[in-house]
């Protein structure tokens, strides 16, 4: 009953209630005028004439401020303001007519005492009105509801309003038991009578002293490393963790429970914000005209986002999935992109349609990220992958060179180091016809650049691991791992996309950037890591099951292979690869081969043929093992294609030898 009273509270009976505090008030404040004694006929009325004068004024201004809308269970500051503003406004107004009668009769109408004291008094008697009835509301609740005991790590502003937040929520029962913050000059103050704590020194103390079921990171500012931290020592002690969107996200500037998500795993893993050359960038992207394939992918709309903002003369986007392309064009209608952009779709296998968008936009920079990235299928599709990942780049950089594309930016990946599937070896031919596009026109002095980038697993990317995991989850299981022992490092999509333009922006041509992935990650952590996430228990709410290496697949993943090294760069995050020289000719002839065997649906060949262009290519788990003694078996012959290839680093090397391409 006090439940639902306080929460359907209509608002006008707050005025009512109000209303009749200020009878209350105004009768006090004659009784303490004069001494709690009997009033004498002539006080009484006074009191009565007073006594209109003032509750008619107040009403007035009640009405005005909207005193009485507020919410009685959310009683707030801003509730206190809004009595203050209406109360004081109330009083100049009945002061203006007091001193008005007193200019004309030479008295006052009501007793400047009596003002002030039903000023004082009426303020007290409004503000415990809804305070008494707010302490009511939740003794009742916390007396008929289950606790959720919840510590609130960060004391600052977004701390006071999460806990706020948790107060006023009618569904559960959260009951901040400790509030934790690393600013130690903090510790031992108090926030609604919740005392904060240095949380260095005291969080794991405090999850067992107030038996927390809940941690709710609540600081806007903090160092991905800190808050993994956070996140593990909850996660050890079974207790769930979630957090407080940026300010920005909060809807209409207040923050709702529903905002306080459980914490991702992309917040775990993720690493310090990167810091870019932004300038570098602005002058390498801004008044060009700019094509991105594989536009609607998970790096290319992240690369086409982050462009956009780098003021291109004109963006084009290129993908063949058509439900993809249309949700890129409505999430750039719905953000108002400013920059002109069109959204095309098309096949970079199509030559000829691909020959009229370079002749039509005449496009300054490339960014190729179109490619089949999974590798399973391309290991039971080599055809596909050979026809896309090889040819299909070879037609883009062939229409650069043509159209004199001032840089040439392929995105790849570290599947084409030592590679042990179709997907990695038609990632590293890919490369390899790249660079040696540049070392063909490195002597020019106007040549399109061609530069590779290689980088990891992107959290969250179309087909990864982690939305398989988070799929899994909320299917109730069972989470799949291939095998105990596979590792991967991770990248952010943003992280990956800007570093690709810090790449574009530096280099020079002819190179292949690395990006330092960080430590690489054991899938089964992971996937154990999610499942704590989510609030369940592995082995109790969910199972993990191992299915097995997948065909191609490998325990872990490299970004150099065995022949190479790297250069720094001026970024810290950025190298270079030394890799041996491509020669053109030589390359192209291999291609031409590679080409007649797609034309004839030789698949099993076309592995082959791979294995020679790139002899530390090892099938893993496949049926294309059986072609491995191929790398031997070339060493001992000397003729294209299964001979050497003459080469050199590029670290120009004054000595010449012959190396296997």
């Amino acid at each position: 009953m006090i439940q639902k009273l306080v929460y359907r509270l209509p608002k006008y009976l707050v005025l009512q209630v109000d209303m009749v505090m200020c009878i209350i008030s105004v009768l006090v404040a004659y009784l303490l005028r004069y001494n709690l004694e009997t009033l004498p006929q002539e006080v009484l009325d006074s009191f009565y004439i007073s006594l209109g004068i003032i509750c008619s004024v107040k009403l007035l201004s009640f009405l005005y401020f909207k005193s009485y809308t507020g919410i009685i269970r959310y009683t707030s500051i801003e509730d206190a303001k809004r009595i203050f503003y209406s109360l004081t406004a109330s009083l100049l107004m009945v002061l203006a007519i007091n001193f008005a009668y007193f200019y004309f009769y030479n008295v006052f109408v009501v007793h400047l005492s009596i003002l002030i004291i039903d000023y004082f008094t009426s303020s007290l008697f409004m503000a415990g009105f809804r305070i008494v009835t707010k302490i009511i509301y939740y003794e009742w609740k916390s007396q008929n509801s289950e606790k959720v005991n919840v510590i609130i790590y960060g004391a600052g502003q977004a701390g006071i309003i999460t806990k706020k937040t948790l107060d006023q929520d009618t569904g559960t029962n959260y009951h901040v038991v400790a509030i934790v913050d690393d600013n130690k000059s903090k510790a031992g103050g108090m926030i609604d009578g919740v005392t904060i704590y240095h949380a260095r020194k005291k969080l794991e103390a405090l999850i067992h002293l107030k038996k927390a079921e809940l941690v709710i990171i609540a600081i806007q500012k903090i160092s991905a490393e800190r808050k993994k931290k956070i996140v593990d020592t909850c996660l050890s002690y079974g207790i769930q963790v979630r957090s407080v969107p940026p300010v920005e996200k909060w809807i209409n500037g207040e923050l709702s429970l529903k905002q306080i998500k459980d914490v991702k795993i992309e917040d775990v893993l993720g690493r310090e914000s990167i810091t870019l050359d932004n300038s570098s960038i602005m002058g390498e992207i801004q008044g060009k005209t700019v094509f991105v394939t594989g536009a609607a992918g998970s790096i290319g709309s992240e690369l086409c986002r982050q462009i956009a903002h780098f003021n291109p003369r004109f963006l084009v986007m290129i993908d063949q999935s058509e439900s993809a392309l249309y949700d890129l064009e409505m999430e750039f209608n719905d953000q108002n992109i400013k920059c002109n952009y069109d959204l095309t779709l098309a096949d970079i296998r199509n030559v000829s349609r691909m020959k009229k968008l370079f002749e039509q936009h005449r496009p300054d920079i490339v960014f190729h990220a179109a490619a089949y990235k999974h590798v399973p299928v391309m290991e039971e599709n080599p055809s596909e992958a050979v026809n896309t990942n090889i040819m299909g780049t070879r037609s883009i950089a062939d229409l650069a060179m043509k159209y004199q594309v001032k840089k040439f930016i392929m995105v790849s990946t570290d599947k084409a180091v030592n590679p042990t599937s179709v997907m990695g070896a038609s990632k590293r031919v890919a490369e390899i016809y790249i660079q040696s596009l540049n070392n063909m026109v490195v002597d020019e002095a106007e040549h399109t650049r061609f530069i590779t980038t290689r980088f990891g697993n992107v959290l969250g990317s179309n087909g990864s691991v982690i939305p398989r995991f988070r799929k899994q989850i909320a299917e109730g299981g069972p989470v799949t791992v291939t095998h105990p022992e596979i590792t991967r490092y991770f990248m952010t999509i943003p992280e990956a996309s800007q570093l690709v333009l810090e790449a574009a922006a530096m280099g020079n041509g002819g190179e292949i950037f690395l990006f330092d992935m960080g430590e690489s990650i054991k899938i089964v952590d992971l996937a154990k890591k999610m499942i704590k996430l989510s609030g369940l228990t592995l082995g109790k709410d969910i199972q993990l099951m191992y299915t097995g290496l997948r065909p191609g697949e490998k325990l872990y993943e490299e970004l150099l292979n065995n022949d190479e090294n790297t250069l720094p760069t001026h970024h810290p995050k950025i190298m270079i690869a030394k890799v041996r020289r491509q020669e053109f000719d030589v390359v192209q002839e291999l291609f031409a081969d590679l080409m007649k065997l797609y034309e004839r649906g030789e698949e099993e060949k076309m592995v082959m043929h791979m294995k020679r262009m790139v002899p530390e290519y090892k099938s893993n788990n496949s049926v294309f093992e059986k072609f491995d003694n191929v790398n031997s078996n070339i060493k001992k012959m000397n003729g294209h294609p299964t001979g050497t290839v003459k080469s050199t680093s590029v670290a120009n090397s004054p000595q010449t030898k012959h190396q296997e391409l």
